[in-house]
């Protein structure tokens, strides 16, 4: 099959876990015979990456407009090039849908986690988020979630079936001391945070508990964001409080990043409106011990393998704990990697991809069939409750502000 893949920043995966998805299940699927297209932007003008083919169109670089602005570009080219079926990532790329449907490709659309709840978004951002949601379920053939959560708000809030394709998680055994060396780390002997800089990343409140423990071992932040933040600049002032605090930035060397992971004493995570989280993913098959904020889909991945966090005045004593008691949390994060070993599995994740697509084509699932489908099973099933995050406790903080 000749496949597309649009709406991300493309290959090599750089920045999150929509493209960490297209990397690793784009590359299996060359592998497994398919010719793989993905759409990219950026300053990297390569024509190939792991055997798929790259198409670098420009984007205008602002926030609200990135994203819908080179998919605009993407979907020009593509029905200038048809394939037989196109990925879509992103519901936000829904107004999109119906010059690729009127060109009879088929397509689904990867609605990712609960884009309208990010911070970021002001009253317009929103109503533009949620809307689109609507309209993915209304013109795609097929959805995509990577979590079950994702599954249940989408049956909840729209009547809608979806296919459940989660992450990999990369299982990662080993520290590179020599690459932990290069930024001033010892394996075992730091508490780490990878995240975006957004506020409901909650990189704000890690950072805050920590400064309110008496853990002796530094907290790394690593993460950034690709246009000018306040938010990032209001963790960079808390950080500057506190010279235990380390915030090392955008890490793009993999082989150092997978030894942060590694060799962490903690992996703090506070992502709370995606789906299944490639970074809480990487951690587990690093054998991380894994304190997550407390949220439906962290919980959904992590389950009974790490521990839970809900505001700043949680994270003091689970920070003694892991200092005072290692080789508990190195139990702890032992267990993590073997749930990741079973059940966030990248190969599986890649036949998940090749079976739905072979599927569109063939024409055993479309949007009529999965409309019906719904009809069909509204009578039946029971009602599911639409996904909560967990509110940040009222602990005294400063008010968030917006990114710019």
């Amino acid at each position: 099959m000749r496949v597309a893949m649009i709406g991300t920043r493309g290959v090599p995966a750089r920045y999150g876990g929509f493209e960490t998805a297209v990397e690793e299940v784009g590359s299996r699927l060359v592998k497994l015979g398919h010719e793989v297209t993905v759409y990219c932007r950026g300053n990297d003008t390569s024509e190939e990456h792991l055997g798929m083919k790259r198409v670098v169109l420009p984007a205008l670089r602002h926030p609200t407009a990135e994203t819908l602005s080179h998919t605009a570009l993407s979907v020009a080219h593509l029905l200038r090039n048809p394939v037989d079926v196109a990925l879509v990532f992103n519901a936000a790329n829904a107004p999109l849908l119906p010059l690729i449907r009127a060109a009879r490709i088929p397509v689904a659309v990867h609605v990712d986690g609960l884009e309208w709840k990010r911070a970021k978004w002001g009253p317009t951002g929103r109503r533009y988020y949620l809307a689109n949601e609507r309209l993915a379920v209304k013109l795609a053939d097929e959805l995509i979630a990577d979590a079950a959560g994702i599954q249940d708000y989408y049956r909840a809030k729209f009547d809608s079936d979806s296919v459940l394709l989660t992450y990999g998680a990369p299982i990662i055994t080993t520290t590179e001391p020599a690459k932990l060396q290069s930024v001033g780390l010892e394996s075992g002997k730091y508490h780490l945070v990878v995240a975006r800089m957004e506020p409901e990343n909650h990189v704000d409140v890690i950072v805050d508990g920590y400064r309110r423990s008496d853990a002796t071992l530094p907290l790394v932040v690593v993460g950034t964001v690709p246009y000018a933040s306040a938010y990032e600049q209001r963790v960079q002032a808390m950080a500057d409080t506190d010279p235990r605090i380390r915030m090392l930035g955008g890490v793009w060397d993999q082989d150092l990043l997978n030894s942060l992971y590694a060799g962490c004493a903690s992996y703090l995570h506070g992502h709370s409106v995606g789906g299944t989280n490639p970074s809480l993913l990487r951690a587990m098959g690093a054998g991380a011990n894994v304190i997550a904020w407390d949220v439906n889909f962290n919980r959904e991945v992590l389950g009974e393998g790490g521990t839970y966090f809900g505001s700043p005045s949680d994270l003091p004593e689970q920070l003694r704990s892991v200092e005072s008691d290692p080789g508990e949390a190195r139990v702890r994060g032992a267990g993590a990697r073997a749930r990741a070993e079973v059940l966030y599995r990248w190969d599986a994740v890649a036949d998940g991809y090749e079976q739905l697509c072979q599927d569109l084509v063939d024409g055993r699932r479309s949007l009529a069939i999965r409309r019906q489908a719904t009809s069909q099973t509204t009578s039946i099933e029971a009602p599911v409750s639409i996904p909560e995050q967990r509110p940040v406790s009222p602990d005294p903080l400063p008010a968030p502000q917006s990114v710019a």
